[in-house]
């Protein structure tokens, strides 16, 4: 279990706890505003990514090496769909751990993403193998 499933909430009720004791129902009243605050924002900034990645093709990614040194271990899928701007191809199984996504850019190198409980578990960049250019005849 994550453990931030726990001390979240944990955090929460301590925090009401604070402000019913130090100010009364007012502080209540305050620290549910921030919380509703807190919750807005990141509803907003979810929204924002996904209409910026719903105008983009799914699974495609401007350079696929550039994404492949930007990424890092332990970020969201919402955060690499936020660099990309471009939902991932999902190439596992639906709704089966581990979750792993491909993001292609135009010379066919593409990344593909392994996502274990929505974070960033490990990834992969595969280059297509060159092609030789072949002289011009004399």
């Amino acid at each position: 279990m994550n453990l931030r499933n726990i001390l979240v909430p944990l955090g929460l009720l301590v925090l009401f706890f604070a402000a019913h004791r130090t100010y009364g129902w007012q502080g209540v009243i305050t620290v549910a505003g921030g919380v509703v605050m807190w919750l807005l924002l990141h509803f907003t900034r979810l929204m924002n990514v996904l209409k910026k990645a719903a105008d983009r093709p799914m699974g495609y990614v401007g350079s696929a090496v550039m994404l492949n040194a930007k990424l890092k271990p332990g970020v969201s899928l919402m955060h690499v769909v936020a660099m990309t701007r471009s939902l991932g191809e999902l190439r596992s199984p639906q709704d089966e751990q581990p979750e792993i996504y491909r993001w292609t850019d135009g010379t066919r190198s593409h990344v593909d993403c392994e996502f274990r409980a929505g974070r960033l578990a490990r990834w992969e960049l595969h280059r297509p193998p060159a092609v030789p250019e072949e002289a011009p005849a004399p």
